[in-house]
């Protein structure tokens, strides 16, 4: 919008028309509620963008267009009421239906919901109201609602949570945001990208128009590639994830493929919105979708974002797997456009992020990643996963060691406090009991389990696991005290982003004093 509104300064009128496309629906939305008349907030958001394209050299800065615009919205409103009124249209008869290719039943019916929801709607409060049209009715963000209003978001969610549930007594139907969505037709081509099954079984109940796309990846384990869709790329991933985690590699490559073919069929939809959180799990599958979509040429296809850290009333937020219904419900709309600054940066990330030079990454750390706001926290998590300078143990593999010294002995409570201490990673069970299985091997294993002859995997888990129990070797407790290195003793096979750790003397290591990447080949 700022180009837009920079190019109409100068008097470009072409540039002026993508500005009254964005708000023309929000301004009349605006207008019909003062006016209540279809004709005259028709004629009230005309002459609005009439004074505004008049006026727009006297904007100082372009960010505030949407509130200065509102105040000439209501301004033109207020001109029209001290007019001579004229007869009313009834709002119905300004949604013409009529070769939409539905049949005279669904015109019918649709009429009839049209109506039940505005008396509905009329008896809600002026500030309520508002805020139900523009975003149920037009399909406006919570983010564009408040810009143009001049509302913070939270208070637009309880006018929302308010209107729904008052709604619930007065409308004749069982679901109101089923209503309102079957009416906004913006909804119908969305495409929302998720991580994780259960997300996308709860989002389905939420979200009644657009396709859901489960993301099933696991970056932060094992071998990747800026490219991961070339088939030799793909091979070695799937054999690496097969070995490691159980997953049968001819699986993991037809999977991958399904969802990579499903992802080039974008440009059906009208928008794209990315649901995401804050740690590494989803930071490395964000990062990798805005890689993809930066080489894309998205045409008319708007792509959002809803990235989250937190939510009211849950002390420790993990994800978005936490929250019900109503809860994942309220995040609907607050999703931002991902412009190509997040594009950028995110391409970026996954390129520094699968090289096998680290030190890409830890230099793009030291720039602004404000962009994608959790980014910076994940990726310094990564890092963390390199060996130590002090004992050659990762963060993980370090924590369990504590733990286990503290006397946490049971696998499961280990993976409990894992997820609870760092929370970050979104570290899953199966790369968990994956390190907890390389802990036990080697020359010279750092544990010991009794009870059990194998971790479970993906093909699933042994009945006794449940039941054994892990604790320190000598070497795991001369190592938890620095007095031995992970690496000398039992050498390292491992796969971090785009690095290849092998031998029993690696070239990176994490210096958990500096929180920073070193050469050890440099002797810094």
């Amino acid at each position: 919008m700022h180009h837009w509104i920079e190019a109409a300064k100068q008097g470009d009128c072409e540039s002026f028309d993508p500005i009254v496309r964005q708000f023309t629906s929000m301004a009349y939305a605006v207008a019909y509620e003062r006016l209540h008349d279809v004709q005259l907030a028709e004629d009230a958001v005309q002459e609005a963008f009439a004074e505004a394209f008049i006026s727009l050299s006297r904007l100082k800065e372009t960010e505030a267009f949407p509130g200065w615009f509102k105040v000439i919205v209501v301004r033109q409103a207020n001109r029209i009421l001290r007019r001579k009124r004229h007869p009313s249209v009834p709002l119905d008869d300004m949604t013409g239906l009529a070769g939409s290719g539905k049949s005279i039943a669904d015109i019918v019916e649709q009429k009839e919901l049209r109506r039940l929801l505005h008396e509905s709607v009329s008896s809600l409060s002026s500030n309520m109201r508002v805020a139900v049209q523009l975003f149920y009715f037009y399909g406006y963000s919570l983010q564009e609602i408040s810009a143009y209003l001049g509302t913070s978001v939270p208070v637009l969610k309880k006018r929302l949570f308010d209107a729904r549930r008052k709604l619930k007594g007065i409308l004749p139907v069982a679901d109101f945001a089923h209503v309102c969505n079957s009416l906004y037709e913006g909804g119908k081509h969305m495409l929302h990208i998720v991580n994780g099954d259960h997300v996308a079984s709860t989002l389905r109940k939420v979200l009644h128009k657009g396709d859901i796309l489960v993301w099933r990846e696991v970056y932060p384990e094992g071998p990747n590639f800026a490219n991961p869709t070339a088939a030799s790329n793909r091979q070695v991933r799937a054999q690496y994830l097969e070995q490691a985690l159980g997953i049968p590699a001819a699986e993991f490559t037809r999977l991958s493929g399904e969802q990579e073919q499903q992802l080039t069929r974008f440009s059906e939809y009208g928008e794209i919105v990315l649901w995401f959180e804050h740690d590494l799990f989803d930071q490395t599958m964000l990062c990798y979708l805005l890689h993809w979509f930066a080489h894309q040429p998205l045409g008319r296809t708007k792509l959002s974002l809803l990235c989250i850290g937190s939510f009211p009333g849950i002390e420790l937020f993990r994800g978005l797997g936490q929250l019900n219904e109503e809860q994942l419900a309220s995040l609907s709309g607050t999703w931002q456009t991902v412009g190509r600054e997040q594009l950028d940066l995110g391409s970026a990330l996954w390129e520094a992020y699968t090289s096998p030079d680290p030190s890409k990454l830890v230099q793009l750390l030291r720039e602004d990643t404000s962009a994608l706001p959790y980014a910076n926290a994940a990726f310094q998590q990564h890092l963390a996963h390199f060996p130590s300078v002090h004992n050659g143990l990762g963060i993980v593999e370090q924590f369990t060691l504590e733990q286990i010294d503290f006397g946490i002995a049971s696998p499961y409570e280990l993976f409990k406090h894992v997820c609870n201490k760092l929370h970050e990673l979104g570290m899953g069970d199966l790369q968990y009991w994956h390190v907890l299985d390389k802990l036990t091997s080697g020359t010279h294993p750092l544990l010991h389990v009794e009870g059990v002859e194998t971790f479970p995997n993906f093909q699933g888990t042994p009945p006794s696991f449940r039941e054994c129990t892990v604790s320190l070797t000598k070497e795991g407790q001369q190592v938890l005290e620095g007095q031995a290195d992970r690496v000398a003793l039992n050498g390292i096979d491992t796969w971090l982003g785009g690095v290849h750790l092998k031998g029993q003397s690696v070239p990176w290591r994490w210096d958990t004093v500096a929180k920073t990447l070193i050469n050890d080949n440099q002797g810094a």
